[in-house]
């Protein structure tokens, strides 16, 4: 790699813990650029609740600019109590990431759900369910069913409030998403199981059609279907038989963050936001951690870095090609979870564990790159 390549990152931190994580999610990329003699350009912008407390509004037209000349987004969490009062459609996250995802066609939603086999402990799950750890990657859509469907309305009708969200898919937005977590397998243990309520919705049924039509495609990849209801029980049920989740937007929401405390924790669970393969094979991408803006804990230094960490690494392979990079993330990462430092939501007090704050953990992984 030349020490002459530079890669632009638009930097949006967000409200509650998110700069506390993105400042160590920063660090480790600056190791990770001289270690591998690149250049990071980092252009922090507003977003969120802190936007709007100051541009008046929570996706200014100036962190969008930042978002198009950047080659991804490494994005914090938005939102917090104090903004909740707000009407909704000026809330933080609808006003925000939603507009954004939109924006740039982000389709793609990569959730990976890794419980290290050091660190079952943290799971709420019995323990020999999950001995060994697991990994499982849910493929989420993200740019259509009922959170984008038209109409909407909330309002009166025949002197009752009534509430009205559209959930609709378009054939070809399931194939290309399909066609997303197909891929994905093929790289994995070859194992797609796709998640629909076929029994009483109709996008259901074209959901697991068309599902179906693209498996075609994809001989050597074995597919199942679940019911979403199903599907929730047997991911605590037998965890460690699932490789790849494929799921419409709404229901791939609830699973991935299922997913994620069967895992130990949403502070360790990264995603990527992807729209379309360039021709290069890389993807614009926004990377961000699963969890939220944690209000109860922000500003003390004691929040989880792990989950903005692993989602740099994602935006290294994914958006920059980096993939030696990535990995040696992904390693340091679990080195020092192997090694027996814990923030405070994977701590359990296990012999030879130590619990360290947010700067702690960040360093530590710096360290091993």
């Amino acid at each position: 790699m030349s020490s002459s390549e530079t890669h632009r990152i638009a930097v949006l931190a967000g409200d509650g813990i998110g700069p506390e994580v993105m400042r160590e999610a920063v660090n480790v990329l600056d190791r990770i650029s001289t270690r591998f003699g690149v250049t990071f350009r980092y252009d922090e912008q507003l977003v969120g609740g802190i936007a709007i407390d100051e541009k008046g509004t929570a996706l200014p037209p100036e962190t969008v600019a930042a978002c198009e000349a950047a080659g991804a987004i490494l994005f914090g969490s938005v939102g917090g109590p104090k903004w909740e009062k707000l009407p909704p459609a000026q809330q933080p996250e609808r006003a925000a990431l939603l507009p954004l995802r939109k924006h740039f066609g982000l389709f793609a939603n990569l959730r990976p759900g890794v419980c290290f086999p050091s660190l079952t402990q943290a799971s709420p799950v019995k323990q020999e369910l999950i001995e060994g750890g697991f990994d499982v990657l849910c493929v989420r859509e993200l740019t259509g069913d009922v959170y984008f469907g038209e109409p909407k309305f909330l309002g009166e009708r025949d002197g009752e409030r009534v509430a009205i969200d559209t959930m609709i898919y378009k054939q070809g937005e399931v194939e290309r998403i399909a066609h997303v977590a197909f891929g994905a397998a093929m790289g994995r243990r070859r194992k797609v199981t796709s998640i629909d309520k076929a029994n009483v919705l109709q996008n259901g049924v074209l959901w697991r059609e068309t599902v179906n039509a693209v498996a075609k495609e994809y001989p050597d990849v074995t597919v199942e279907h679940l019911y979403v209801d199903n599907a929730a029980m047997q991911l605590i049920r037998r965890p460690r038989e699932f490789d790849v989740v494929l799921a419409p937007n709404l229901f791939g929401d609830i699973l991935s963050d299922e997913m994620a405390m069967i895992a130990g924790s949403l502070g360790m669970l990264s995603s990527a936001s992807l729209g379309r393969a360039k021709d290069s094979g890389l993807h614009f991408g926004l990377y961000e951690p699963s969890g939220g803006t944690a209000p109860d804990i922000a500003g003390k230094g004691i929040a989880n870095p792990i989950a903005q960490i692993l989602s740099a690494a994602m935006m290294l392979r994914y958006s920059f090609g980096m993939e030696e990079a990535a990995n040696a993330i992904d390693a340091a990462v679990k080195g020092v979870i192997d090694d027996g430092l814990r923030t405070g939501d994977i701590f359990s007090g296990s012999p030879g564990t130590t619990l360290v704050n947010t700067a702690a953990m960040g360093d530590a992984i710096a360290a091993r790159l």
